[in-house]
């Protein structure tokens, strides 16, 4: 795949402290790619570096093969909001495609489109303020993506919206990424980013903690767990072979499993007596990674 966006070494500080060290990634036409790390971890200050907003101490931004950011080709949906409350939906629509050069009859012809596909449909002609924060969110999104862009940014799309515009969303920027954007995509919702994304890359303190393909980060760094429901002693369970780790809760206990290890053999040493409802084998999840990582639990390289 063509890559539309590579970002090589960027370097930022804010008075003396280093806020951001030694950024590198690239965004694939066709993909979506996460990028995660926790509060003040540097996500914000990379895409605003990316956007043209700030500028990196060292390192460079290549959309394509210039070092221009064609900002008519990229679309950004930030996370803090900004639409103009007393602007009716159509008109701050066709202003903001205007300012990205994107033809006028084509933009409404797409707005209307939009409108009716997010169930906004009868809208045009409303004030923004007058959208309740989920109608607003479905307008700010149809703002970054009104004039096609090739590379399109996401700043927590999800924020504020309920499980069925959840659904529209992800539905909408997988089929963006099918015909063809590229999609840097940031949010604190690991459960969506491991269901929708391709590859990752995660930054923690300004600096790369991990980077690749959403099945090799989760080979790598997701070991197997096993999920018993039912009351047990926390005593016999540590005593399992190739379990590192016990967590209980009430009639649950999660045993955290030793990377490599055999499901097939390991299931053959569970005693008869143990008191089982249901068991479940399962790879740890992102969101767990995630915190084990921005946490400290684990270091990237121990894996």
């Amino acid at each position: 795949m063509e890559t539309m966006l590579t970002v090589k070494g960027l370097v930022k500080y804010f008075q003396s402290k280093k806020v951001l060290d030694d950024i590198s990634f690239n965004v694939k036409r066709g993909e979506i790619m996460a990028i995660l790390g926790p509060n003040g971890a540097g996500k914000s200050t990379t895409i605003r570096n990316i956007m043209g907003i700030m500028h990196p101490d060292e390192g460079t931004v290549t959309f394509q093969h210039s070092n221009k950011i064609p900002r008519e080709k990229i679309g950004y949906l930030p996370e803090e909001r900004g639409l103009y409350k007393n602007v009716k939906v159509m008109d701050i629509l066709l202003y903001l495609a205007d300012l990205k050069n994107y033809p006028v009859k084509k933009a409404k012809e797409r707005a209307l489109s939009y409108l009716e596909k997010f169930d906004l449909a009868g809208k045009e002609n409303v004030a923004v303020e007058e959208l309740s924060k989920g109608m607003g969110q479905k307008v700010q999104f149809i703002a970054s993506i009104i004039h096609e862009p090739d590379l399109l940014i996401l700043d927590e799309p999800f924020s504020g919206l309920d499980p069925v515009s959840q659904e529209i969303f992800k539905k909408e920027i997988r089929s963006l990424a099918d015909n063809g954007t590229a999609i840097l995509l940031s949010s604190h919702q690991m459960n969506l980013v491991e269901e929708m994304c391709d590859r990752l890359f995660m930054i923690n303190r300004g600096e790369r903690v991990i980077y690749g393909a959403m099945d090799e980060v989760k080979k790598a760094y997701a070991n197997f767990k096993c999920t018993i429901y039912g009351e047990n002693s926390h005593t016999l369970l540590e005593q399992l072979p190739e379990v590192e780790k016990v967590k209980q809760s009430e009639d649950t206990s999660v045993l955290y499993l030793t990377k490599g290890v055999s499901i097939a053999r390991w299931l053959k040493h569970i005693p008869e007596e143990l008191n089982i409802h249901e068991l479940s084998i399962d790879r740890v999840s992102l969101h767990e990674i995630f915190i084990d990582i921005a946490t400290d639990q684990v270091k990237v390289g121990e894996q």
